[in-house]
């Protein structure tokens, strides 16, 4: 068996994520899969882009800071993890 290449990986964890509600997910493994998608699709959170902020986009902006200093494809394989593990429950 030929295993999937991360970026496929990753585009089918995001798939599966957007079909979960906001009310089947903890909001800590919200801002996670947002942090980990971010890190991933974006880089380092540049905070000179962001000028106002509601409460909201703070926890957000927090968690995307917190794993700021992993690689795009780390973030890739821990937002693959947590669907995974949202999966086998």
């Amino acid at each position: 068996m030929i295993e999937k290449d991360l970026d496929t990986r990753f585009k089918e964890a995001v798939e599966i994520a957007s079909e979960m509600t906001q009310a089947s997910l903890p909001q800590d493994v919200q801002l996670r899969l947002y942090a980990y998608y971010k890190q991933a699709t974006i880089g380092t959170l540049d905070l000179k882009q962001t000028s106002n902020y509601h409460l909201r986009d703070a926890f957000k902006t927090n968690a995307w800071m917190q794993i700021s200093n992993i690689t795009a494809d780390e973030a890739k394989e821990q937002y693959i993890e947590i669907i995974n593990s949202i999966l086998k429950k």
